[in-house]
């Protein structure tokens, strides 16, 4: 097992099937079905490229099984933050404490980025994720953001975390 930072060698086709693969997993229930059987192959190949985003990968034996981006918040108001755009894992390897070492690597990396605040986004209706971002000392910070997804109205909360 092998947390690292993405290269140009690996496969963004595997990077991808993560989200997919998570998205379908995590998001049932939530999420309209139609719409987590439509996400096309290849949906999230280009997202690691996007110019300021860092992608840390959890990898075994080659194969990309994790991966979180993360940046420079994206959102003026929270200037001087990092954020954390995604963390995801394949289904058949959560609840096996690999999401919590990618989740402190890629914070002890945000930190030696020279970032004390950190936030990010969560469904609302996503329980499992919020105690998991709640365990680890992210708290809610009273902020939401109202979205649509697959035609169904959801709210994204705000969750946010102060390196001592």
């Amino acid at each position: 097992m092998e947390i690292r930072k993405i290269t140009s060698q690996d496969d963004r086709a595997s990077l991808s099937r993560v989200y997919e693969q998570s998205w379908k997993s995590a998001y049932r229930n939530i999420i309209p079905q139609n719409y987590l059987d439509s996400i096309p192959e290849g949906r999230w190949a280009k997202s690691a490229d996007k110019p300021g985003m860092n992608t840390m990968l959890l990898v075994d034996d080659d194969k990309i099984i994790g991966t979180s981006g993360y940046c420079s918040s994206r959102f003026p108001e929270m200037s001087g933050y990092g954020e954390i755009v995604s963390i995801y894992l394949l289904p058949e390897f959560t609840g096996q404490g690999l999401g919590l070492k990618l989740f402190k690597t890629v914070i002890a990396d945000l930190q030696a980025q020279g970032f004390r605040d950190i936030f990010l986004w969560v469904l609302e209706e996503n329980l499992h994720a919020r105690r998991f971002y709640e365990r680890f000392g992210f708290t809610y910070s009273g902020k939401y953001l109202d979205d649509n997804i697959g035609g169904r109205d959801l709210r994204e909360l705000q969750y946010v975390y102060h390196i001592k």
